[in-house]
């Protein structure tokens, strides 16, 4: 969990805006190498505060995919939180010592910026938010703004809704999802060009994620 500056971050949606899985996608397909056999994707958080919960449930979608050939740490049932982080993350380190990880968490900001997807191409810092120093995590970090940050935070996690958790985490596996499987057509199509929708959609057979989410 971290307290998040939207303008600090490389890439800034609104989980309400027309089409935010494909664009999200697209961003995805620029900064995380989809191609390469060894990725972990790092899904912090816990399932006992709703307004932290964006990551295990992006990592119980995830790792519930059958063509998701990658990596997944940190679901509802195991989640990924302070008390283990450094524990499994050096486990994982030592069995894919060469994998490029993508860490997924909640994060707090400010009141308009809730309900913001946020990219970072470098870690995040974990905890913070909450006056936990934990180790920096990520080659490329995805937050989404669950909540308003500034004051008594462990509060305000606690009284999260889920509903928005719990759309955002969609949102960013699908985009995820989506990514992995658009990337075998990037050398067919011109690359990352959002006017080639209908034929990679068609391509690949996926119902329209284009509308409104």
């Amino acid at each position: 969990m971290y307290t998040a500056e939207p303008s600090s971050y490389h890439y800034r949606i609104s989980s309400k805006e027309t089409g935010v899985v494909w664009k999200l996608s697209s961003y995805f397909m620029q900064h995380i190498p989809f191609k390469q056999q060894s990725i972990i994707f790092y899904c912090i958080g816990t399932d006992r505060s709703t307004g932290d919960s964006l990551g295990p449930l992006t990592g119980s979608y995830l790792s519930e995919l059958s063509l998701f050939p990658y990596t997944v740490v940190g679901t509802l049932q195991e989640p990924l939180h302070a008390l283990n982080l450094q524990q499994r993350i050096e486990l994982t380190k030592s069995l894919y010592p060469d994998a490029f990880v993508v860490a997924i968490d909640a994060c707090l900001s400010k009141k308009d910026a809730v309900g913001d997807l946020l990219f970072h191409s470098g870690p995040i810092a974990p905890g913070k938010a909450v006056g936990k120093e934990l180790p920096l995590v990520g080659d490329v970090s995805v937050k989404g703004i669950v909540n308003v940050g500034g004051f008594m935070e462990q509060a305000v996690l606690q009284s999260t809704r889920l509903h928005l958790p719990f759309e955002m985490s969609r949102m960013i596996g699908r985009a995820l999802q989506l990514a992995h499987h658009r990337q075998p057509s990037k050398s067919i199509y011109n690359r990352y060009d959002d006017r080639n929708y209908r034929n990679t959609w068609d391509k690949i057979g996926y119902p329209d994620f284009r509308q409104a989410d």
